[in-house]
């Protein structure tokens, strides 16, 4: 009986310290500035792709490197990231320095239409993924809009920071197609995320806490 209360008692500190570690991680950071900034940018599929690149594009050369995360299928993605940053390259001189960018594949979390229950373990195994890249890439921001591939990322991103490794500020817009409703995983991320960014006045009124810069992408 002693034992079974020790445990419970040890098991209910880890809890609590656990709590008060993700508070203080969730809290408002101040961002020194820097010459550079590490972005790791999760790209979804179709309007999803297009409208994170959209947002990269008017980036400027300081946030370097560059890493993007992708579904391992997702090949219209792959193509249309080299495109951008080729394209980036061709329209400047050659004395400027380019970002370096990096492509990167984890497992799809979640397929089109796919029931909620088989898409916790589908996630679970993208999780399992997920980690030791954010562990090694070790960003100073995550850049998303919504594609099912950004849950696993950002909780691999938040887990850093619960850990004591690294404080990552993660960034999520929402995509300009969510007039009035949220995504998904907008609203799981809207807990998780250091910035969220909605594009529509009516988003802004239901959720006072999320940023309203008017359209963005």
């Amino acid at each position: 009986m002693v034992s079974v209360l020790i445990l419970a008692a040890i098991a209910g500190g880890l809890v609590i310290l656990l709590i008060v570690r993700l508070w203080a991680v969730l809290q408002p950071h101040h961002v020194a500035p820097r010459e550079s900034l590490g972005l790791l940018i999760v790209a979804g599929s179709g309007g999803h792709t297009t409208e994170i690149l959209r947002l990269v594009g008017s980036l400027s050369s300081a946030y370097s490197p560059r890493h993007y995360v992708i579904a391992e299928s997702d090949e219209m993605s792959a193509k249309k990231i080299h495109s951008l940053e080729e394209l980036s390259r061709a329209q400047n001189d050659s004395t400027t320095e380019y970002p370096k960018y990096h492509l990167h594949r984890i497992p799809r979390s979640r397929e089109v239409r796919q029931s909620w229950l088989s898409s916790v373990f589908t996630t679970l195994h993208s999780m399992w993924f997920s980690f030791p890249l954010v562990l090694r890439i070790k960003p100073d921001l995550v850049l998303c809009n919504g594609p099912g591939t950004c849950v696993p990322i950002c909780v691999s991103a938040l887990l850093l920071g619960i850990l004591g490794i690294k404080k990552v500020i993660i960034i999520y817009v929402e995509s300009i197609c969510r007039v009035e409703t949220l995504s998904l995983s907008g609203k799981i991320l809207r807990h998780l995320s250091d910035y969220f960014i909605v594009q529509w006045p009516a988003l802004k009124e239901k959720y006072p806490k999320s940023v309203y810069l008017g359209r963005i992408v």
